[in-house]
């Protein structure tokens, strides 16, 4: 059985940045070979890495340390004025965890997102394999988030179930509910789920300063960021 004491990481090689453009990239993976348990991920999320599929990463760049992983603390959130109706917006909807899981409905959904939003990035095109690597493979305690509108499924958010936290992986949704704000919904819902499961954070990934789509995540407060190996409240303006 691995444990931090005994994992071994490996580097890539440096690579252009997905977030700032004139900037290059490094990557620390955990080795793929070994086997991470529920308890280890959770030791590792809170260490700043991340997971991806069956991979468990973190950026580790020499010149620059623009990636700060956040989280927030449930039990003293309150939501601001724009969260309030997003939430008062999206009361129609209905909401259940499902085990992660493939199926045609998910990957249409997640097709459409895909071609739809981010057909000038990296995950274009979308393919069924690429859905299973990202969000199915590799799962220890990973779950569905679905977000019903009567029979219709217009929204689904993957979120790993940690020790101490959800963490929250990956929102997709339909182009056409883009104004209901379903990716905030998606926070707010998994925000209020580990309150009810007893788990004081929900990890929100990385925030970087200079990436205007990131800058979200800052809305959500009191939220923390890892710097120098300890977690700290960000004083956001």
């Amino acid at each position: 059985m691995s444990n931090l004491r005994t994992l071994v990481f490996f580097a890539t090689p440096a690579h252009d940045c997905s977030y700032l453009p004139d900037r290059e990239a490094t990557t620390m993976f955990v080795d793929p070979r070994a086997h991470v348990d529920k308890r280890l991920y959770s030791q590792l999320t809170a260490l700043g890495f991340r997971r991806s599929g069956s991979h468990y990463y973190r950026p580790h760049c020499e010149s620059c340390n623009a990636c700060v992983p956040v989280r927030l603390k449930v039990e003293e959130f309150q939501p601001d004025r724009s969260q309030r109706r997003v939430m008062k917006k999206n009361a129609d909807l209905s909401c259940r965890m499902v085990k992660a899981t493939f199926s045609e409905r998910y990957y249409s959904l997640y097709a459409h997102y895909i071609e739809q939003r981010h057909s000038d990035g990296d995950m274009y095109p979308p393919s069924r394999e690429q859905f299973m690597s990202f969000l199915v493979e590799g799962a220890t305690d990973s779950w569905f988030v679905e977000i019903m509108d009567g029979d219709n499924l217009v929204g689904l958010a993957a979120v790993d179930m940690l020790d101490e936290g959800l963490s929250a992986i990956y929102t997709v949704f339909d182009p056409a509910y883009e104004s209901r704000s379903l990716g905030t919904f998606a926070v707010l819902w998994q925000i209020e789920e580990a309150k009810r499961l007893g788990l004081p954070h929900l990890y929100l990934g990385y925030w970087i300063e200079e990436c205007r789509k990131m800058n979200y995540k800052t809305r959500f407060r009191p939220i923390e960021a890892l710097r120098d190996g300890q977690w700290h409240t960000m004083e956001v303006n």
